[in-house]
């Protein structure tokens, strides 16, 4: 069984692959989402399909170039925590950001139960505007 260090660390990987089928793979049927308050896609999402259609999905159809590239990991147990930077280029305006990120993955049974994300929500929502 892959710890949960080397299950983020694939997430990572396959989301910079566009491998979407894979992030979708480590997650739990019951995962429970939280993207950032007052980010775009702000809430809770609980199940691999409400991540694809209101995370994912969005991401794609709104985004250019988007990415979510980790710089270090912190792992204690079944709890990682990724920090990186987001990048990426809204289609609507053509504006560009970069933001940093904290990630809080929990596992079980080698698949992802919680997601949590903390980011600047402004600046991610500058490009919008």
């Amino acid at each position: 069984m892959s710890s949960a260090l080397d299950l983020v660390q694939t997430v990572y990987r396959a989301f910079a692959k566009g491998d979407i089928a894979s992030v979708l793979g480590t997650l739990a049927p019951n995962i429970r989402w939280t993207e950032a308050e007052g980010g775009p896609y702000g809430g809770v999402f609980v199940g691999p399909e409400a991540v694809l259609d209101n995370v994912f999905m969005k991401l794609s159809g709104e985004w250019d170039e988007f990415t979510a590239v980790p710089h270090e990991f912190i792992a204690e147990g079944s709890t990682v925590v990724a920090l990186g930077e987001y990048s990426g280029a809204y289609k609507a305006t053509g504006k560009s950001f970069k933001a940093p990120f904290a990630h809080v993955w929990k596992f079980e049974d080698g698949k992802a139960v919680s997601f949590q994300q903390y980011t600047d929500t402004a600046v991610h929502q500058r490009p919008l505007q």
